[in-house]
């Protein structure tokens, strides 16, 4: 039996869980955050969507499995360790972009292999839990 007053706290929470999420990946090349902590929080947000209307309608929610997640992350995670190569200089290299964009302040590799982290983070973690869930029924 489903509680109401989880699955409606949840249709409120996800999009904040998210949205936090997000603040936290965009942030992590300035201050504490980024990809680790920000997937984190995404897979809580969908965990708990998950508590409250089933793992089914969660990834129905997410539109693919998580474990496709993983190659994804990881191709762009090692793209920006390698991205710097190319100009002769060694991998993890921070590169950055002139200027300044709106939301996300500086632009570069970090952030992209942040980006490449949160995807993995979120993949790994809902493909566990939604494993065990799936096999527990």
């Amino acid at each position: 039996m489903r509680s109401s007053i989880l699955q409606t706290a949840t249709r409120y929470l996800l999009p904040i869980l998210l949205l936090f999420s997000v603040f936290l990946l965009l942030r992590g090349h300035y201050y504490p955050g980024g990809g680790f902590v920000g997937g984190l929080v995404a897979s809580i947000a969908f965990v708990l969507h998950s508590f409250a209307n089933g793992t089914d309608a969660s990834m129905k929610l997410l539109g693919r499995k998580p474990l496709s997640l993983l190659p994804i992350g990881l191709g762009i995670a090692a793209f920006s360790v390698v991205l710097p190569m190319f100009w002769g200089l060694p991998p993890m290299t921070g590169l950055w972009l002139k200027g300044t964009f709106p939301i996300v302040g500086s632009l570069g590799t970090a952030l992209f292999f942040d980006l490449g982290v949160y995807l993995v983070v979120v993949g790994v973690v809902l493909t566990i839990l939604f494993t065990i869930s799936l096999t527990d029924d």
